[in-house]
């Protein structure tokens, strides 16, 4: 289907796009790279009478680090995401998780921001968001404010962005030196979203966990930081019978759909696995 008709913005400065987003309430909606929004407005589930487009601020790009923490501009693209060479040394999994985003051709358009931003429970990136702990700097007419990714995902495509705001930044904490991660991803072809997604990072010494966060992508209404699994791996050898119950708390919290993808109870063991082959590769990453 072709979109219903509206009022292209292009603003230049972040400013100038909090305007048009106050002057226009409900009836705009910013644009990042698109691929969440515009399928949607040409199934008509939503049809924003003014698009603004935030492509033209130079501002919302980049990638730097300070005194332990990694920013990244809200319209960083997943490409510029897999070739920073600060995420290479600092955050590897983001590299490893945007490399299994949709295809080249999306992920040289399709940004940071508009993935953890549009509130859409198959995008990969909120759930690993939650797992390294990151915070989401929304900025509006009254100013900027910070909300944790774990406390930003309300359901379905809600979130606690109002209206009038724009998701400008991401700010997460640097994991500790020789830290162990993996995102494991089941899909039915390239391209697709998660059937099951699992995030770890964790921390080990001496072949104990000193530090595990998990989170899952696509098996609820909003990614899932799975803090009781986590808690439960801290301070584990990651023994078998650990495992088990860490992935017995994980599952427990999913509540998938039955979809194309599987019914809900095939998706949930989906997650437990992802989560067990995840658990593997974070610990030998951690061990060297």
């Amino acid at each position: 289907m072709i979109p219903g008709e509206f009022t292209y913005h292009r603003p230049s400065s972040v400013a100038e796009a909090i305007a048009i987003l106050v002057s226009h309430g409900d009836e705009a909606r910013p644009l990042s790279g698109g691929h969440s929004l515009i399928p949607m407005m040409k199934l008509r589930m939503a049809a924003p009478e003014h698009l603004v487009d935030l492509g033209g601020i130079a501002d919302l790009k980049g990638i730097s680090e300070d005194g332990g923490t990694v920013t990244i501009g809200a319209m960083t693209t997943q490409h510029e995401l897999i070739a920073s060479d600060v995420l290479a040394a600092k955050l590897p999994i983001i590299r490893e998780t945007s490399l299994l985003i949709a295809d080249p051709q999306i992920r040289y358009v399709g940004t940071l921001g508009g993935n953890v931003a549009n509130g859409d429970p198959g995008n990969d990136m909120p759930a690993l968001m939650q797992c390294l702990n990151a915070r989401y700097v929304l900025s509006g007419p009254d100013g900027a404010r910070e909300v944790a990714a774990r406390d930003f995902y309300e359901a379905a495509y809600f979130t606690a962005l109002a209206p009038e705001e724009i998701l400008t930044a991401v700010k997460i904490p640097v994991p500790p030196e020789g830290h162990g991660y993996a995102y494991e991803k089941l899909k039915r072809k390239v391209g697709d979203y998660a059937t099951a997604a699992a995030a770890v990072v964790l921390t080990m010494s001496a072949g104990t966990v000193g530090s595990c966060s998990v989170a899952l992508t696509n098996v609820a209404d909003t990614p899932l930081h799975a803090e009781e699994a986590g808690a439960i791996l801290t301070g584990s050898a990651l023994d078998p019978d650990t495992v088990k119950r860490a992935v017995a708390a994980a599952e427990a919290i999913t509540e998938p759909a039955s979809d194309g993808r599987g019914p809900a109870e095939y998706r949930t063991k989906m997650a437990g696995i992802m989560l067990e082959r995840a658990l593997v590769r974070a610990a030998e990453r951690a061990q060297g």
